[in-house]
């Protein structure tokens, strides 16, 4: 058992001891691969500093540029067309009619509808009477 434990001992202990010029050339070569790296980064870095510049330099030209607006025609609003009396007098009246058909027939729809196309026709006709005498 102490041979083992000897051997193991030596193995590791040769292992251990390198050759310090080797050692050296891992730390130069460790070295040389930050160093490029570092110069990686700092292209990098100088090529979005250069397109940010570039950048400024088209906002500002950008901003320099003048528009001339021309005026927009002149839209004319029409006034709004009011309701006829006839059109009006049919609505209420076809409202009216539906609400009276209802609450008097014994079948519901079937009297607001019929009570709405009287009070629509009556409506109507009681509102054209208005506008021509409106006209005189």
């Amino acid at each position: 058992m102490k041979k083992i434990i000897v051997a193991m001992l030596t193995i590791g202990m040769v292992v251990a001891c390198k050759n310090p010029e080797q050692v050296n050339k891992e730390v130069e070569a460790a070295k040389v691969a930050t160093i490029d790296s570092m110069k990686q980064a700092q292209e990098k870095q100088r090529i979005i500093d250069s397109m940010q510049q570039i950048n400024e330099l088209n906002q500002s030209v950008e901003k320099e540029v003048v528009v001339q607006q021309t005026a927009a025609p002149a839209t004319t609003t029409q006034p709004r067309k009011k309701w006829s009396g006839a059109a009006k007098g049919a609505v209420i009246g076809a409202g009216v009619g539906a609400v009276t058909g209802a609450i008097v027939s014994k079948k519901k729809g079937e009297g607001a509808i019929i009570g709405g196309l009287a009070g629509a026709g009556v409506g109507a006709g009681t509102g054209a009477i208005i506008d021509d005498s409106k006209k005189k």
